[in-house]
Order: structure tokens, then C-alpha cells, then sequence
């Protein structure tokens, strides 16, 4: 389902014209510590991205421990929207909280359980890996 979405102050707006991966969560220690619980992303191909407002606005950090990574924020509000691997250039994470509702998604997957805080209960019926989506040999469609 494509959608729109936005940040919080609504400096970067944006359309998603093509197929959404569901969301999958992420509760890396990285991760975890940058959207301030755990990142819920669904995944689409950076062609399906489009820009209606503010794509200046958006700055993108990589980790210095893990420079395959990189996330996008507002520079205004600080507002997490994106999540890419260098390893994947053709596909980009949205952060599910950005998008206008009604998504048409729902929760399918966790990653990384292992380093999720212990504030956090994990829901028990869904499927999960303790820590990539490799470590089981599980694939996960459109990748994260």
C-alpha cells in the first residue's frame, strides 16, 4: 500500500507510490537508542520516494561503528524517518510513526530481541530473531 507520511513539524513531506514491506521491528541497542524505544520500519524501493516537501531538511548520520548504516532525520525537529543500508542502495526504511494513517500495515517481525531493554516486553506470538534476520537463516521480504 503506498501512502504518505511526514515529520513532526512537517518541514519533510513525502509520498510512497509503491509497494510497502509490513513492519518489522527493530530492537538493536542502536536503534533502540535513536528513536528512544525501538524502530518499527516497513521498506520500499528509494524510486517509490518521493519528496513533496523539504528533502534539504533531511541529514542523514552514520554510525562511526557501523558506517554501512545510515539514518535520516528532520534537521528542524530531529524527527526519525529513515533507515538505509549501504549494503541494499535500492531500498530505503520509512519509520512507520511518519505515516499518515490508515497504513495498511501491520507488525510482522522483530529483530535483534536480544538487546531489547528490559522495560520492554516482547510479544510472545510474533516471530522474532535474536539478533539479525540472518541468525536463523529466516529471510525477511524486501529486506529490512
Amino acid at each position: 500500500m503506498a501512502g504518505t507520511g511526514r515529520c513532526a513539524c512537517g518541514a519533510v513531506q513525502f509520498t510512497l507510490s509503491g509497494p510497502l514491506r509490513l513492519v518489522v521491528n527493530c530492537h538493536c541497542s542502536r536503534c533502540r537508542r535513536w528513536t528512544g524505544h525501538f524502530m518499527a520500519a516497513t521498506n520500499t524501493d528509494v524510486h517509490d520516494l518521493s519528496f513533496d516537501r523539504g528533502e534539504d531538511s533531511v541529514k542523514w548520520w552514520t554510525p562511526d561503528e557501523e558506517p554501512a548504516v545510515a539514518y535520516g532525520f528532520c534537521a528542524h525537529c530531529g524527527g526519525g524517518l529513515f533507515w538505509r543500508s549501504n549494503t541494499r542502495p535500492g531500498r530505503v526504511s520509512v519509520t512507520a510513526g511518519t505515516l499518515d494513517p490508515p497504513t495498511g500495515l501491520s507488525t510482522v517481525h522483530a529483530l535483534f530481541v536480544a538487546e531489547a531493554s528490559d522495560y520492554h516486553e516482547i510479544d510472545p506470538d510474533l516471530p522474532h530473531h535474536l539478533h539479525d534476520s540472518g541468525d536463523d537463516g529466516v529471510r525477511i521480504e524486501g529486506g529490512w
